[in-house]
């Protein structure tokens, strides 16, 4: 019998290189593909992709991803690039007989003003965050096409395309960018070079007020093969045709202030610290409903300290020279 072929869409990126660490354990054949020798912004090219290989799954972790400023500063690129390769892939995985596939979005899909913790019937009640929207349109447009794709074909065909919202990811393989990361890498990299600079003071964005929740990388992947493998009729159970999508959290927050001490900590960095509080704060507090996916059978293992300390330590391997 032949090995169960896997492919995961984006598999360099930090949540792709999670699914990677996760799926290689298990008795299967991973397809990756670098981007030099596939574009996923040209659908002739994933098309031949999926007729050339005969898929059986797909992990769909490709995206632009960035923070307040990456999204305010380049949203045409987001939302045409987002909604560019997850159409390609979701299309062509379709047309070469993919019955299983699941799509990872991101928690900026709900409203700014949703209730807390934000359960899944959140989605589409009200205005989404302004910093982030062109993004969190894109995602949205890729749970409704895995929704459509099941209901026109789920029969038919045999679809069973799903949909997990990840909270805010960390871990190894961030991106550590000074302007464009999200706020875990991009605290660690001013941390770090305040360290090594002897700088005084380091500078955070905003008042350091608002709340966050954050899921290491690694829970995030185990995560994604737990909901991919679990029997159809007890995944229907917990979803349904008009709402597909889990959510994956820790289902614990802090705010940003608590969490730039704990990085300073595991960076070792002894100044002093201001909030400029004339930077945008985002959402003032955004914590998700994880109790679908925890009745699943998924629990994170991985505290923020231990993560943020292991996260540290992949920097370090890969920075050393910042």
């Amino acid at each position: 019998m032949s090995k169960l072929k896997i492919f995961i869409a984006g598999h360099n990126g930090m949540v792709g290189s999670a699914l990677v660490r996760v799926l290689q354990t298990q008795d299967i054949e991973l397809i990756t593909k670098d981007r030099k020798k596939l574009d996923l912004l040209n659908q002739r090219d994933v098309q031949n992709l999926f007729n050339n290989q005969k898929i059986d799954q797909v992990y769909l972790a490709a995206a632009k991803v960035g923070g307040i400023h990456a999204n305010n500063t380049y949203p045409a690129d987001f939302i045409y690039e987002n909604l560019t390769v997850q159409n390609n892939i979701i299309h062509s995985a379709f047309l070469s007989g993919v019955k299983k596939l699941l799509f990872l979005g991101s928690s900026c899909i709900y409203p700014k003003n949703a209730n807390q913790p934000i359960k899944e019937e959140e989605l589409l009640t009200g205005r989404l965050e302004p910093t982030n929207e062109p993004y969190a349109i894109a995602k949205i447009a890729g749970i409704k096409m895995c929704e459509s794709y099941n209901r026109q074909y789920g029969k038919s065909h045999g679809l069973d395309y799903r949909c997990i919202m990840p909270t805010n990811l960390y871990g190894p393989g961030d991106n550590y960018h000074p302007e464009n990361s999200h706020v875990i890498p991009g605290l660690i990299y001013r941390f770090y070079k305040a360290k090594k600079n002897n700088l005084p003071t380091v500078t955070i964005w905003g008042t350091g007020t608002p709340r966050r929740e954050f899921l290491y990388v690694d829970d995030l992947a185990r995560a994604a093969v737990h909901i991919m493998n679990i029997d159809k009729k007890l995944f229907n159970k917990h979803c349904s045709l008009m709402s597909s999508h889990l959510n994956v959290g820790s289902s614990k927050d802090l705010t940003i202030k608590e969490l730039v001490e704990i990085i300073k900590k595991v960076v070792g960095y002894n100044g002093e610290i201001n909030f400029d509080k004339t930077k945008p704060d985002g959402n003032c507090r955004k914590l998700l409903n994880s109790e679908r996916v925890n009745n699943l059978g998924f629990k994170p293992e991985i505290g923020l300290k231990d993560g943020l300390i292991k996260t540290y330590e992949s920097f370090l391997k890969i920075n050393a020279n910042f």
